[in-house]
């Protein structure tokens, strides 16, 4: 075994695990992109994962390593970035565990980030909103469970492992009603409750046996909802409104088109950027700047605003006859 081997186990198992105590999420993430990476180093050079050394794992192969996964398997910009930063923290440790590598972990930490294209943030409409929570059928266990979950995930704008992992324990519904969650970066952070949102969650409460522990958006096992089967309910419901409303049929919505959409609400309704931040539970006020770009009824009240130019309109004047038949 060579010393890349130990190397990259002990990066999981003592970096990761203890020294950072990072999240289960980001340790899937990060060993998925070890997989993949060691799968494509081993169609490159012939080598077994177990063998290969620092020097088979040099900038040239990464860049290449890269390039295949965002041609081969199609994957985005992003996600080419989020591998990459997975691939530099490796050997940012390495780096004070193998010095006599110095100059190869140097030229792999050089390994620029792509730039890409921004696209605005999409999001609902009021009425477009309206008909996606009518979707449910309400008369079942299910429609009244997905009911409650879309209208708090709309209302709250909490991302979509902060609502299928919530707890019956997490709700507040007395006075000052809330939720509380444990968010990224294990950040914990209450959100407040409208009175409507307040009656749909009693009323969904009174169905369950009211343990403290119980999962409040269950599956019909009783586990917790995946990501595809919140995803794909929140398909099947847009695409059943689109006959109310045609123009969700022209938007792709996904769990995060609802915090979205609650971001917009609040900015519509003049709450300040630092706020909806602290509600989204963001790191840095500046990844809120996003919905200032998308908030056209901001920009249009900004235009009202400004004075007009003082240009004078003058009518077009045929030129001369002769001028004219000239030109022609």
């Amino acid at each position: 075994m060579s010393t890349l081997a130990p190397t990259l186990q002990a990066f999981f198992t003592d970096r990761l695990a203890h020294q950072r105590d990072a999240s289960p999420h980001t340790v899937a993430a990060y060993r998925d992109t070890f997989r993949t990476l060691l799968s494509f180093c081993r169609d490159r050079t012939g080598k077994e994962p177990s063998e290969l050394a620092f020097e088979d794992l040099d900038a040239e192969l990464v860049t290449a390593f890269l390039e295949h996964a965002q041609k081969e398997r199609q994957n985005t910009v992003r996600t080419r970035n989020a591998r990459l930063a997975a691939i530099h923290s490796f050997f940012r440790y390495a780096a004070f565990q193998h010095p006599e590598h110095a100059a190869l972990i140097q030229r792999v930490l050089a390994v620029p980030h792509k730039r890409h294209e921004r696209a605005l943030v999409t999001f609902l409409e009021p009425k477009e909103l309206e008909a996606i929570l009518a979707a449910p059928n309400q008369t079942t266990w299910v429609g009244r469970r997905d009911h409650a979950l879309l209208l708090l995930a709309a209302q709250t704008g909490l991302r979509q492992s902060e609502l299928t992992g919530l707890r019956t324990q997490d709700l507040h519904l007395g006075p000052g009603p809330y939720v509380r969650c444990t968010g990224k970066g294990r950040k914990e952070r209450c959100t407040p409750l409208t009175r409507q949102t307040v009656n749909v969650l009693r009323t969904w409460l009174a169905e369950g046996e009211g343990v403290p522990h119980d999962l409040l958006f269950p599956s019909l096992h009783s586990g917790r909802l995946s990501a595809d089967a919140f995803q794909r309910l929140l398909h099947n419901y847009a695409a059943a409104a689109s006959g109310q409303q045609p123009s969700l049929a022209e938007k792709t919505v996904t769990p995060h088109v609802l915090r979205h959409t609650c971001a917009m609400n609040l900015l519509s309704h003049g709450v300040d950027t630092s706020v909806i931040a602290l509600w989204l539970g963001h790191e840095s006020v500046q990844t809120t700047q996003i919905y200032l770009h998308a908030d056209m009824s901001l920009k249009e009240r900004a235009l009202a605003r400004t004075a007009r130019p003082r240009t004078r309109t003058t009518r077009y004047r045929a030129s001369d006859s002769l001028l004219a038949f000239l030109s022609g």
